[in-house]
C-alpha cells in the first residue's frame, strides 16, 4: 500500500502520495447473530407483533374487496359503477398477483441497498398511504390508486419479514427456527381471523360502510409500523450486500440454489392458484348461494372464509405435536413430503366445492357446512405446504440471498394468481371450443389440475438435492435426496 510522505522534502516518484482508506463506520446495531446465545432472540416478539397487525390489514382488504367491487363501487358522481363477478374475480387475483410479484423488487432493495429493517419501515409508510386512499375514495380511481400503493407496500416488505426472523438466530439457538416460523404463521392467522370477521360487518353496516371497513385495517397497519420501529435496537441488522449481493445471486452457488428451488416452486404455483380462490374471491361468491345459517349464527358470505385462519390456528399445534410425530413413526416426514401430502389434500378440498357448485347449479341451496368441510381440508393443506415451504426456503437460501429466495417463493404465488386471473378472462373463449369453465366446470378443472400436479411432484421431489444455510455459518454439505425428500 502507498504511504504518505517519503524522503525529506516531500513525496518522490518512488513514493507516490496516497491516503489510506478510512475505517468502516461501525454500525450502532448488531450485524450478526449471537452465536453463543441459546435462548430466543430478543427482537423476535417485535417482528411477530408487527406481522400480526400487518396481516390484519392485508386480509381485511382481501375479505371484502370482491364484495366491494360487485356492490359498492361508484363513479365520480356517486352513482353505482359495480363490476361483474368475473371482472371482480379477475381484478382480485390481479391484485394478489401484484402483491406476490413485487417481493422480488423488495428483496433487491433489501438485500442489495437498504437492508431488511429500513426496507420494511419505508414501504410500510407507502402501505399506510394506500389504506388512506381506499378509506376516503369509493371510485375506481381511488380504488386502484389504493391497491397500487398497497401492492407496492405489502409486496415490498413480504420477502423481508420471514428472512428477518431467520436472521436473528445463530448456531446455538437455530433449533427454535421451526417453532418460530410456526408461531409467525400462527400470528398471521390471528390477524387474519379477526379482520375477516370484523371487516365484512363494517362493510355491510350502513352506519359504517367502506370508509370504516378499509380505514380500520389502515389503523392497524400504522400500529404495525410503530411496533416494528420500537424493536429496532433489539434486532440483528444484516448489512445489505451491495454488489456482493449481485455477485452471489449471479454466481454459481446462487444460480444453483435458485434453480433447485424454482423447480419445486412451480408446483407451489399451482397450489396457490387454488388456495387463493378460497380467500375472499371464488369461494366467497359461491357462499352467496348457500344456506348461511350455521350453529345458530347467520353468517355473511365474506365471513365464511374466516374458517381458514381459525382452523389454521388450531392445526399448527395439532400438526406439530400430534400429526407430524405420528406420521414420522411410519416414515420420515421431510419438508418436501409435507408439501406433497398438502397437494393431495388441496385436491380433495376442491372436489368438495366442485360438488357444492353442482348442487347450486341444479337449483339447490346446500348448507354452508359443506363449504366449511372444504375449508377444513384446505387449511390442513395450507399448514403442510406454506409453513413447511417458508422454513425450507429460508434454510436452502445462501446467506446474502435470504430475501431473494423468499421473494421467489412469493413470486410463484403471483404466478398462480395470474394463471387464475387469465382463466377468468378465457372463460367465454374456451367455452366456444367445448371447455366449459363456468360454475361447477370451474372447480372440476382446478381439482383435476391439482391432482395431476400432486402426482408429478412425487417423482420430481425425489430428485431434489439441497444445501442448508444458517446466518453466520458456511452452508452444510450437499444433502442427498433421501435426507430431504424420501
Amino acid at each position: 500500500m502507498s504511504q504518505i510522505g517519503g524522503a525529506p522534502g516531500g513525496p518522490t516518484k518512488s513514493t507516490p502520495l496516497a491516503i489510506p482508506a478510512a475505517p468502516a463506520k461501525p454500525s450502532k446495531y448488531r450485524t450478526t447473530p449471537d452465536q453463543t446465545r441459546t435462548s430466543m432472540p430478543a427482537g423476535v416478539p417485535y417482528i411477530i407483533g408487527n406481522e400480526a397487525a400487518e396481516r390484519f390489514s392485508f386480509y381485511g382488504i382481501r375479505s371484502i374487496m370482491t364484495v366491494f367491487m360487485t356492490k359498492y363501487l361508484v363513479d365520480a358522481s356517486g352513482h353505482s359503477a359495480v363490476m361483474s363477478n368475473d371482472e371482480a374475480g379477475a381484478w382480485s387475483h390481479t391484485f394478489v398477483a401484484a402483491v406476490y410479484f413485487l417481493p422480488i423488487f423488495g428483496a433487491l432493495l433489501s438485500d442489495g441497498v437498504l437492508g431488511k429493517y429500513r426496507t420494511i419501515v419505508y414501504l410500510s409508510i407507502v402501505y399506510c398511504l394506500g389504506h388512506l386512499s381506499l378509506a376516503f375514495d369509493d371510485t375506481r380511481a381511488g380504488w386502484f390508486l389504493g391497491l397500487i400503493l398497497i401492492s407496492v407496500g405489502a409486496g415490498g416488505i413480504k420477502p423481508c419479514v420471514a428472512s428477518h426472523v431467520g436472521d436473528q438466530f445463530g448456531r446455538r439457538n437455530q433449533h427454535f427456527l421451526s417453532g418460530v416460523f410456526g408461531w409467525l404463521y400462527f400470528t398471521i392467522n390471528v390477524g387474519a381471523f379477526v379482520s375477516i370477521y370484523v371487516c365484512p360487518i363494517l362493510l355491510d353496516n350502513p352506519n359504517f360502510g367502506p370508509h370504516y371497513a378499509f380505514g380500520l385495517p389502515g389503523v392497524l397497519m400504522l400500529i404495525a409500523t410503530v411496533v416494528f420501529w420500537m424493536g429496532r435496537k433489539k434486532f440483528v441488522h444484516i448489512a445489505p450486500g451491495g454488489l456482493g449481493f449481485v455477485r452471489e445471486a449471479l454466481g454459481r452457488e446462487g444460480r444453483a440454489a435458485i434453480g433447485r428451488l424454482f423447480v419445486i416452486y412451480l408446483f407451489v404455483a399451482v397450489f396457490a392458484a387454488l388456495w387463493d380462490q378460497s380467500a375472499g374471491i371464488e369461494w366467497t361468491l359461491q357462499a352467496e348461494h348457500l344456506d348461511l345459517n350455521f350453529l345458530g349464527l347467520k353468517l355473511l358470505p365474506a365471513q365464511v372464509s374466516d374458517a381458514n385462519p381459525l382452523l389454521t390456528l388450531a392445526f399448527i399445534p395439532l400438526f406439530n405435536y400430534l400429526v407430524y410425530p405420528a406420521i414420522s413413526r411410519v416414515f420420515p416426514l421431510t419438508p418436501l413430503r409435507k408439501i406433497g401430502i398438502g397437494f393431495f389434500l388441496t385436491t380433495a378440498s376442491f372436489v368438495v366445492v366442485w360438488w357444492i357448485q353442482a348442487q347450486v347449479d341444479d337449483g339447490r341451496t346446500p348448507s354452508v357446512a359443506w363449504q366449511l368441510l372444504a375449508y377444513i381440508i384446505l387449511s390442513a393443506s395450507e399448514v403442510m405446504v406454506y409453513i413447511s415451504g417458508l422454513e425450507f426456503s429460508y434454510t436452502q437460501a445462501p446467506p446474502k440471498l435470504k430475501s431473494v429466495i423468499m421473494a421467489i417463493w412469493f413470486l410463484v404465488v403471483s404466478i398462480g394468481n395470474q394463471f387464475t386471473a387469465a382463466m377468468h378472462a378465457l372463460v367465454p373463449t374456451l367455452k366456444r371450443y367445448g371447455l366449459d369453465l363456468e360454475n361447477a366446470g370451474w372447480y372440476r378443472f382446478f381439482a383435476l389440475l391439482m391432482l395431476g400436479t400432486a402426482i408429478l411432484f412425487i417423482f420430481v421431489a425425489r430428485l431434489y438435492r439441497g444445501r442448508t444455510y444458517i446466518q453466520g455459518e458456511e452452508g452444510s454439505e450437499l444433502a442427498t435426496a433421501e435426507r430431504l425428500s424420501s
